[in-house]
């Protein structure tokens, strides 16, 4: 791993790890992950088992960015409640023996969907099913009681939708490197169809999607929920819409979205139908305010892509091949958010 500049020195590390964590022992190999690009993570195999390590990455970090200490506390507060997640086993301090903050927990051996349309699964029946697991899990997690696991000051108060979009447009006008007038139409949108702050708040994911969960080998059952960086308290019908928006998305491309796909033929759910389930689980009657919702989705994500994009340019991104594809990405993303402000679905 000596070519790797997120490596670490396994010498060191094992010596630790057997003092930290009740039965570690034997570590022989460390393996990086394809995934989890943002925060490092490893495979590390040891004659007791095996483990996941999830370290900030290395050099000079933004202050709110890489909290893997975010991610521990939220799994392991969640450890107790229908969310799955898999088993918090240690969490290090900034000087660890690789030089930064790293946790470690348990390996679940499941499957990782990483395309939509469910190529791997054995039918529609199961397709359906995994779909329904994932929105059962979901309002699982919006039903989490954030004072009895010890989550209430896990998040600002106030309007969420107001702070993130205050926050996310700061970022994407600093990270801006031309003028798309289709970003700038959607930015003005949102901010005079704000609706206003309806109490609501609970944990939400900030990434829920497929590929961010692990399904049992045998049966459509979520067994874990991973990837908790952009956790907080906030408005359960973003975590909804953000993950609706996948429907929408094309799927040839790098989204790997829904859109284009015959989703009835596959046994894949409708969105409406995707959306009455949840409601339906969280007694609710219904969601006004869809359009924004939706919209405030694509907005968020292509402001996450318009600073993925500038650090390319500006030479910070660990694949700046990749990374430059994503300065059409967030042009896809606005034009599509356009279209659905201007149908006003």
């Amino acid at each position: 791993m000596s070519g790797d500049a997120n490596a670490f020195n396994q010498a060191a590390l094992a010596p630790y790890l057997e003092a930290h964590i009740p039965g570690f022992a034997g570590l022989s190999a460390i393996e990086k992950f394809k995934s989890g690009q943002s925060n490092p993570t490893y495979l590390l195999t040891a004659a007791s088992g095996r483990y996941v390590l999830r370290a900030k990455p290395p050099g000079q970090l933004l202050k709110s960015a890489h909290q893997v200490d975010r991610e521990f506390r939220v799994m392991q507060a969640l450890s107790s409640t229908a969310v799955p997640v898999p088993r918090m086993l240690h969490l290090s301090g900034e000087d660890s023996p690789i030089g930064r903050m790293f946790y470690v927990m348990e390996f679940l051996d499941g499957r990782i969907f990483w395309d939509p349309s469910l190529p791997d699964a054995s039918g529609n029946d199961e397709r359906a099913a995994i779909y329904d697991a994932m929105n059962a899990t979901l309002a699982a997690l919006h039903d989490v009681d954030i004072e009895a696991v010890g989550l209430s000051d896990f998040g600002k108060s106030g309007s969420y939708f107001e702070r993130q979009f205050a926050r996310w447009t700061s970022q994407y006008r600093a990270s801006e490197t031309e003028k798309i007038v289709d970003m700038d139409r959607l930015i003005a949108w949102l901010e005079t169809h704000m609706p206003a702050n309806d109490g609501r708040v609970s944990l939400v994911h900030g990434d829920y999607r497929l590929d961010n969960m692990i399904f049992a080998k045998d049966k459509p059952k979520v067994i874990a929920v991973l990837d908790w960086e952009l956790s907080t308290l906030g408005h359960p019908f973003a975590d909804l819409a953000y993950q609706c928006m996948q429907w929408r998305l094309p799927h040839a491309s790098g989204f790997r979205g829904l859109g284009g796909v015959d989703r009835a033929t596959l046994g894949l759910p409708s969105e409406e139908a995707y959306v009455a389930a949840y409601c339906r689980r969280r007694g609710i009657d219904g969601i006004g305010n869809w359009t924004f919702f939706l919209a405030f989705s694509f907005f968020r994500l292509a402001a996450i892509c318009q600073g993925v994009y500038r650090r390319a340019l500006d030479g910070n991104a660990s694949n700046p091949e990749k990374a430059k594809t994503y300065g059409e990405a967030v042009k896809l993303l606005a034009a599509l958010a356009v279209d659905l402000i201007d149908r006003k679905i």
